[in-house]
């Protein structure tokens, strides 16, 4: 071997480090080639190869954020177990699991900080597993105990959607909030939280600012009252389970809210029915979309039809009742046509609704820690306390509103 000088200007590992890896390899050995970049999509010749790298590419999207919630809702389970069990000693904990999963996910979110990559799979539990797992419940009911649930719950429904939308439009302008913005936060308590902000903001022209503002108002004040009704509701009503269902399903803003609290009141007390008929209570809400988005836009137009930049906006119908709304709906269809079948009996058939129950719950437990993973408290400060102010208003008074119609309803109707 020459000396340390001899051609030095084509073998340098600091110039080229890439030639270090020569230094210790033995001749005859291959060496191990560094991994290498796996072709686009372009690139791929069959359509099988592009189909299949497409479904790589979104796995590794939506991997990342579902694994999370997974996991958080698997250990707000095994936390609230080994509570129950180890400092209680009970046999069932009095801590909900759900709750845990919420405020681990708020606690990850708002100490330690979520990154990018976490974003779309949060996004999916949210916007997707949520949505199945409601829909999912419409098997447990047939259409004869949904219409039931429904009939006894409609005066209640109607009752606190007009004193939640009037009293908020007042409030609104006592406090100088805007119209647009006092409009979706009345739509976003009155009817079903986000997916009426969302589904209203095209029809009153809404900037992104007041979408973001509502959306914020509605998640944080529905999400106190989702952990807090659940113990709230069996206090005042005496543990009847289905007042609970009935407050819950009208008292909350947003539909995964409703689910969460109904999950964590039938977990803690062994009643499926409040989560049953707090769910087709909320559903029962939701449809009123399909009235109320056009109303408000009406109002919104006539309140200020010489302002230049109010010019209408065409109403997309299909926003109006969620597609999950119609699939609950289907389902309960399913149910009543197997009952009906004579399928009572029938052991395939009990085995599909049972999984169909287990999955229901699932599905909402993980998009329940999904919901606090996703809930950045610190958009709070650009608020200001008027919106605040409105939205604490707003869920107090939807609230008491729900316990007074049921006391006065209760002596008209029997809910039962």
């Amino acid at each position: 071997m020459e000396g340390p000088n001899a051609n030095s200007s084509s073998f340098n590992v600091f110039l080229d480090p890439a030639q270090a890896e020569s230094l210790d390899s033995y001749e005859g050995v291959s060496t191990i080639t560094p991994p290498q970049t796996l072709p686009g999509e372009k690139q791929l010749t069959f359509g099988w190869q592009k189909a299949l790298h497409r479904q790589f590419h979104s796995l590794g999207k939506f991997a990342p954020g579902i694994a999370l919630a997974i996991g958080l809702a698997a250990l707000g389970f095994w936390i609230a177990s080994r509570l129950g069990s180890a400092v209680f000693g009970m046999e069932r904990s009095p801590v909900s699991p759900i709750l845990i999963s919420i405020l681990l996910g708020l606690l990850i979110r708002n100490v330690a900080g979520l990154p990018t990559a976490f974003e779309e799979g949060l996004r999916i539990c949210v916007r997707v597993i949520l949505r199945i797992g409601v829909a999912l419940l419409g098997l447990r009911l047939s259409l004869d105990a949904a219409a039931q649930i429904g009939a006894q719950a409609l005066p209640l429904v109607l009752g606190c959607i007009t004193v939640g939308l009037t009293t908020v439009l007042w409030l609104s302008k006592r406090l100088g909030i805007g119209s647009r913005l006092g409009s979706l936060i009345a739509v976003g308590t009155g009817i079903c939280g986000v997916s009426a902000i969302v589904a209203t903001a095209p029809a009153i022209k809404a900037k992104d600012e007041e979408v973001s503002y509502a959306v914020t108002v509605i998640t944080l004040f529905g999400m106190m009252a989702m952990c807090i009704y659940p113990f709230l509701s069996h206090f005042i009503f005496e543990g009847n389970s289905i007042l609970a269902g009935y407050f819950l399903g009208t008292a909350i803003h947003d539909t995964a809210q409703v689910a969460g609290a109904g999950l964590m009141y039938e977990i803690q007390h062994q009643s499926p029915e409040t989560l049953n008929v707090a769910t087709t209570t909320k559903l029962l809400r939701n449809i009123c979309m399909a009235g109320v988005i056009p109303l408000m836009a009406w109002l919104h137009y006539r309140n200020n039809s010489n302002r230049p930049d109010d010019t209408k906006s065409e109403l997309k119908w299909s926003q109006s009742i969620p597609f999950f709304v119609i699939a609950f709906i289907f389902l309960t269809g399913v149910r009543t046509a197997g009952d009906l079948m004579g399928l009572k009996e029938n052991i395939n058939w009990n085995a599909l609704l049972a999984w169909a129950n287990q999955t229901s719950v699932y599905f909402l437990a993980l998009a329940m820690a999904a919901v606090g993973l996703g809930t950045n408290l610190s958009q709070m400060r650009q608020l200001g306390w008027r919106p605040l102010s409105l939205g604490f208003g707003a869920a107090i008074l939807v609230g008491a509103t729900s316990v007074l119609l049921l006391n006065l309803l209760g002596r008209i109707i029997p809910f039962s």
